[in-house]
Order: C-alpha cells, then sequence, then structure tokens
C-alpha cells in the first residue's frame, strides 16, 4: 500500500473523518477519537501509526519496520517506517481493527449515531 491507499483506504471506512493536526499530521479519527496517523506530505515522511490490539503488540513491534509509536505506546499504538512495509491485506485489516477497537470505547450514543459497519 502507499500513503494515498491507506489515506483513502480509512476515509471509506463508516463514520470515519480526516484532519490536518499539529501542522503536518493526516489524522483519521471517527467520533472525534484518532485511529491512523501519518504524516501529511508524504515526501517528509511515508510513517504510519495505528492502534493495535493488546496482545498484538509485542509480536507486531517484534518485526523488522515496526516499533512503538512515539507518545502513545502505551496505548498500544504501532509505526510502521512505510504502509509498504506489510502487505496490503494485512495492513487493510490492522487499520480496520484499530478503527473498530476506537469504535468499541465510544459511548453508546457515539456508536448509535455512526453509519453501520
Amino acid at each position: 500500500m502507499t500513503h494515498d491507499d491507506v489515506a483513502t483506504f480509512c476515509a471509506s471506512l463508516p463514520g470515519a473523518t480526516g484532519d490536518i493536526k499539529w501542522q503536518v499530521d493526516q489524522v483519521w479519527s471517527v467520533g472525534g477519537k484518532m485511529f491512523c496517523v501519518q504524516c501529511a506530505n508524504p515526501a517528509l515522511s511515508t510513517g504510519v501509526s495505528f492502534k493495535v490490539a493488546d496482545e498484538r503488540f509485542l509480536e507486531l513491534t517484534d518485526l523488522p519496520g515496526i516499533q512503538p509509536a512515539p507518545y502513545l505506546a502505551r496505548h498500544h499504538w504501532i509505526r510502521l517506517d512505510s504502509p509498504a512495509t506489510l502487505g496490503a491485506d494485512v495492513l487493510q485489516d490492522l487499520l480496520r481493527q484499530s478503527y473498530c477497537l476506537v469504535r468499541a470505547k465510544l459511548t453508546k450514543q457515539q456508536r448509535n449515531a455512526l453509519p453501520p459497519l
């Protein structure tokens, strides 16, 4: 996957919104909560960060090109050096899981306001 493929995939998830935070990061959120972050300018960085299930955190950070995400590792976020670090199917699955993990933590009222999965 490329930087643009990640953005297109994240935008396709029900109720996902994207915006620019901290002047340089493209952030994808659901219900106002982040589930994916990547540099808005791929010429500066091609890295992508997202939340993973607690039990997958150590497994994934042992792989080459994947490390704990700065500032967010304590919440089980990982950072890929590049979206190409993992195969497209694996990355899409992990991004979908990140979206679902964050969506599940929203209040019932917030979840009910979102389009169905």
